[in-house]
């Protein structure tokens, strides 16, 4: 049965495809009678490398949607899952060349057609004087035995796209971003599974799945899997990617990732829901974190499709510092993603939310048994909620490098799981103090204008002030080193906390109760002081 596409006709759907393309996006064009797309401002280039890829069309956003500076100089689109000729390539090569490029880089997925198109341009432009190479991509984690045609080129493709971009645009010579790029594609792995089989425009399914099966490790060209099984559980199905893809027992092209730090990247093949791929990117990430994998940054979304297959791919790549800070350069390219940045002060940030949550958790009866004395006894409670949720939260996400965009997550997090009044006040502190922090001003400077700005919040709209025997206590910062700085901020915390004993509570719920019955330490204070003294062992312990 033909499946329904909404185009107007096979013949012209790949340029009509590159026509609206170029047409909505400021930064491209056309060469005129190719299906070429190249970046409209090629005079940047400057003597730098350019770089060129593509393959069959039926991939998008895949290869046209990764122009841009930072990323590809040109695309070359074959017809729907069909190499490109070798005269369009090379007029691509040749473009580039004219333009300035002091190089040319071919980024070629591990197909025969693409090797031999890409590689009869490179060697024609060779003649023509120009400074060209190739580079191969083969990432597939699919068969026990590759055969002579080696693994296929999947969507770790857009991984050495962003690598090779980045080390092009800060001048790189040639020679250099191949060796560097080449290293990187030892530790790059994708594997797929689909729930539907993708139909060529004008012709039947590409195979037959049975309603209730899907299909482990298949290509993006429609091509059937290693496997065929009965669809299970996202959780369950992602478990079994990822140990395919690492186990060796399972795979010689296993990919090892255990006590790597990675870049994971879910794709969409092009029919899963928004809501499918959130709860597969989910997955992804706990099963990785339970074997001891560190994700640094995920990329969830649609980024090398197989028209309209229903299936996902799970793409590594492992990093080390290097690779990462130029994988998180930035880039103009059309295809912009959602995606959780982390940054220099990511793994400190996560060391102290866990040091948090395990002081607010261990503290929890203590906190209950001194809000008893003037309140309803559920502090210790309230405070250990946000703490699971950022227990839960941590479990699945990666902690972004910005610290304001932190810390409005912390806002929503406990105003959503925290409830009460002091989630409320919290997520007040923490939504005010976001505004002053961001991923370039992070300084201790920033992070004392951010906490004045939440304690002035706080006392907006709660109406308490320094004195009313609540969590609410100004002192003015003592001069010193950063840590100096908060080691005195803890201790006044401290000291704050405890000379609340001796306080008429002149806000809150304490204020109903008579102050000779008041005689314990507000609990408010106490957990705040138990939240600042977590942080500083946290740094002391990581410094």
């Amino acid at each position: 049965m033909m499946i329904r596409k909404l185009l107007n006709s096979t013949e012209l759907c790949v340029d009509e495809a590159l026509c609206g393309l170029v047409r909505s996006a400021s930064g491209l064009c056309l060469l005129r009678g190719l299906r070429v797309v190249v970046r409209s401002d090629l005079k940047n280039l400057n003597g730098r490398v350019g770089l060129v890829s593509g393959g069959g069309s039926g991939h998008e956003p895949a290869h046209a949607g990764y122009i841009g500076a930072g990323m590809l100089s040109a695309a070359v689109a074959g017809g729907v899952f069909a190499s490109p000729p070798p005269a369009s390539i090379l007029a691509a090569v040749l473009h580039l060349h004219d333009a300035g490029a002091s190089g040319v880089l071919l980024i070629v997925k591990n197909y025969t057609g693409d090797r031999l198109n890409f590689g009869l341009a490179a060697e024609q432009a060779r003649n023509r004087g120009v400074s060209v190479a190739m580079v191969i991509v083969a990432d597939d984690c699919a068969f026990e035995r590759p055969g002579k045609a080696g693994r296929r080129g999947l969507c770790g493709t857009v991984f050495v796209h962003k690598l090779a971009g980045a080390l092009a645009e800060e001048g790189y010579p040639l020679d250099k971003i191949v060796a560097k790029v080449t290293e990187v594609l030892k530790g790059i792995g994708t594997l797929g599974v689909s729930l539907s089989p993708c139909s060529v425009p004008g012709c039947l399914p590409s195979f037959q799945l049975p309603p209730g099966d899907m299909e482990l490790g298949l290509g993006i060209h429609g091509e059937p899997g290693i496997q065929r099984s009965k669809v299970a559980c996202a959780d369950q199905v992602v478990n079994t990617m990822i140990d395919h893809m690492t186990n060796p027992s399972k795979s010689p092209v296993y990919l090892y990732v255990c006590r790597y730090v990675v870049v994971l990247c879910v794709n969409n093949l092009g029919a899963l829901s928004c809501l499918e791929m959130a709860v597969v990117t989910r997955a992804a990430l706990s099963t990785l974190e339970a074997r001891g994998v560190v994700v640094a940054r995920v990329m969830s979304g649609s980024f090398m499709t197989s028209l309209e297959m229903a299936g996902v791919s799970l793409s590594l790549m492992r990093v080390d510092p290097e690779v990462l800070r130029l994988f998180a350069l930035a880039t103009s390219s059309l295809w912009v993603c959602l995606f959780c940045s982390p940054g220099p002060l990511s793994p400190v940030m996560r060391s102290a939310l866990q040091r948090i949550s395990s002081a607010l958790l261990d503290r929890q009866e203590e906190l209950n048994a001194l809000d008893r004395a003037s309140g309803d006894g559920d502090c210790g409670n309230t405070h250990a909620q946000a703490a699971r949720a950022i227990q839960e939260w941590l479990c699945i996400h990666v902690v972004p490098g910005c610290p304001g965009q932190l810390l409005s997550v912390l806002a929503g997090l406990v105003q959503e799981k925290m409830g009460g009044s002091s989630g409320g006040i919290y997520s007040l502190f923490l939504t005010a103090a976001a505004g002053h922090l961001t991923e370039g001003l992070s300084h201790a400077g920033a992070w004392a204008n951010a906490v004045h700005a939440g304690i002035q919040a706080m006392m907006r709209y709660g109406g308490a002030e320094p004195g009313d025997r609540t969590m609410v206590k100004v002192k003015a910062a003592p001069s010193g080193g950063e840590m100096a700085v908060l080691q005195a901020a803890v201790k006044a915390a401290e000291l704050g906390a405890e000379s609340t004993r001796d306080l008429r509570a002149r806000a809150g719920r304490a204020s109903y109760i008579a102050a000779e019955r008041v005689t314990l330490p507000d609990p408010g204070a106490v957990a705040v002081a138990a939240i600042l003294r977590a942080v500083l062992e946290s740094l002391e312990e990581q410094s």
